[in-house]
C-alpha cells in the first residue's frame, strides 16, 4: 500500500459474515499536513472517513478505511490531503487499479466485473482514470507521418474519426463523427508548429478530411497521400458493377457464364490457386465487358511504386485516357475521381506509403467492440480505443517505477 509515516495501521478487523478484511489507517498525532496542490504545510481543518477497495486477502475482500484529514489552504481552500495508496477521487487502492487494468487488457468489461466483483460503472471508472492519466503523461513527440481513418461506432452509419501515428503504430486522436470538425480538433491540438512538421498525411478520398488538412497543414496537397487500397476498393466496386449489369443482360438471353463469379473478379490473381485460376482463365480471356473492366483494374494496380514523379504522372494519364474511352461508366467514374484527386494519387504512386497500419488498427478496434458486445456510450468506446491502442502509460503514479505500460 505504500504506507509510511505519518500514516500507520490502527487496527485490522475480520468480518467473516460479510466476507471482508478491514484495515483501519490513520495519521499519527501531531504530524505535519500539506496542501495537496501547493505542498505547503497547513493546519488541519477536520477529518473524514474514506474507504478503498484493496487487493483481496485470500478469498476475502479487503477494505481500507481511513480518517483522512483536510487542511485549510489560503490559496486553495479546504482540501483533502493526498494518501499514498490511492489516486485522488478513486475508491480503489493503486494496487487494485493496477490489477483491474491488467485484467482489462486481457478480458471484456463483463469478465473483469465478474472476476473482481465490481459493477460495470466501477470498471468503466478505472479505465477512464487510466486513460486520463495516460493522455496527461503522453509526450507530444513530433509526428511526421499520420494516417486518418474512420471506424464504425454503431450500425446506423455512426462513425468516429481516428488519427494514427504510422511510425509508432498507435492511435493519437479519437473524435466523434467524420466531419471536418472532427479532424480540425486534432490539428488544433497539434498547433501550427506540429502541423508544419507533418510530411505525410494518408487518408481516403473523403472531402471533409481533405478540407481540414488543406486548412491546417502547410503545402497540404504535396503531403496528402490517398491510400492505394482505397483506390483499389473503388476499382473493385466498378468491376463488380459492370459484372452485375452484364450478368443481368446475359441471363435474360439464357447465358449463365457470370452466375456465381463475383469473387473470381475481385480475387487477387497472385492468391488464386491453380484450380480457381483454371476456372477464371476462360472468363478473363473472353470478350465480356467485365473482362475489360478487370484488365483495367489490374493495369492500375501496377502503377504504384514509381521512383520518379514524371513517370507516374505519364502512366496514370495514359490509364485515365484508356478508362475514359472504355464506354464502361463505372470505370469512367473511377477515372474521373482519380483526375479530381490527382495530386494525392500521384503522391501515393511515388511514396510507397499506405494506410495499412490504420486498417490494422481499425480491425483491432472492431475486435475490441465485438469483445464488449458493442458500445452504447461514445465516451467508453473512445476510452477503450485509447486504452488498448494509444500506447499509454496507464498505471497509477505511485506504481509507475514498478510497472510497464499496459
Amino acid at each position: 500500500m505504500g504506507l509510511a509515516p505519518p500514516w500507520r495501521v490502527r487496527d485490522v478487523e475480520l468480518a467473516l459474515g460479510e466476507g471482508e478484511v478491514r484495515i483501519f489507517v490513520e495519521v499519527e498525532g501531531g504530524a505535519k499536513l500539506a496542501c495537496p496542490t501547493c505542498g505547503a504545510s497547513r493546519p488541519g481543518y477536520d477529518a473524514r472517513e474514506r474507504r478503498w477497495r484493496h487487493l483481496d486477502t485470500m478469498q476475502y475482500r479487503t477494505i481500507v478505511i481511513g480518517q483522512v484529514p483536510r487542511v485549510e489552504c489560503p490559496e486553495h481552500g479546504v482540501v483533502q490531503v493526498a494518501v499514498p495508496w490511492a489516486e485522488p477521487s478513486s475508491r480503489f487502492t493503486a494496487l487494485f487499479e493496477a490489477l483491474a487494468i491488467d485484467w482489462l487488457v486481457e478480458a471484456s468489461f463483463a469478465g473483469v466485473a465478474r472476476q473482481l466483483r465490481l459493477t460495470w460503472d466501477e470498471v468503466a471508472g478505472i479505465q477512464d482514470r487510466a486513460v486520463r492519466r495516460g493522455l496527461a503523461r503522453r509526450e507530444r513527440k513530433p509526428s511526421t507521418r499520420i494516417g486518418v481513418d474512420e471506424t464504425s461506432f454503431q450500425k446506423r452509419h455512426e462513425y468516429v474519426t481516428l488519427v494514427n501515428d504510422l511510425d509508432a503504430g498507435v492511435v493519437l486522436y479519437v473524435a466523434d463523427d467524420r466531419k471536418q470538425g472532427a479532424l480540425d480538433g486534432f490539428y488544433g491540438e497539434l498547433g501550427e508548429a506540429g502541423c508544419s512538421q507533418l510530411e505525410v498525411v494518408v487518408m481516403d478520398m473523403w472531402a471533409p478530411y481533405i478540407g481540414s488538412t488543406r486548412r491546417h497543414v502547410p503545402e497540404a496537397d504535396r503531403k496528402i497521400v490517398f491510400d492505394k487500397f482505397h483506390v483499389a476498393q473503388h476499382l473493385g466496386e466498378a468491376v463488380d458493377r459492370v459484372r452485375r449489369q452484364e450478368n443481368r443482360e446475359l441471363r435474360a438471353a439464357g447465358d449463365d457464364r457470370l452466375v456465381a463469379t463475383k469473387y473470381l473478379w475481385l480475387w487477387n490473381p497472385e492468391r488464386m490457386g491453380p484450380e480457381r485460376w483454371r476456372e477464371f482463365a476462360p472468363l478473363r480471356r473472353s470478350r465480356l465487358r467485365v473482362a475489360r473492366a478487370w484488365a483495367m483494374k489490374e493495369a492500375a494496380m501496377l502503377l504504384w511504386g514509381y521512383a520518379k514523379r514524371g513517370w507516374a504522372e505519364r502512366m496514370w494519364k495514359q490509364w485515365c485516357r484508356w478508362a475514359l474511352r472504355s464506354r464502361l461508366e463505372p470505370v469512367k467514374q473511377v477515372a474521373r475521381m482519380i483526375q479530381n484527386h490527382w495530386e494525392g494519387v500521384i503522391n501515393a504512386a511515388t511514396s510507397n506509403v499506405t494506410n495499412a497500419l490504420s486498417e490494422g488498427l481499425n480491425s483491432q478496434i472492431q475486435w475490441i467492440k465485438r469483445k464488449a458486445c458493442g458500445y452504447r456510450n461514445r465516451d467508453r468506446f473512445r476510452n477503450a480505443i485509447y486504452f488498448h491502442l494509444g500506447g499509454l502509460d496507464l498505471y497509477p503514479a505511485t506504481l509507475r517505477p514498478a510497472h510497464t505500460k499496459a
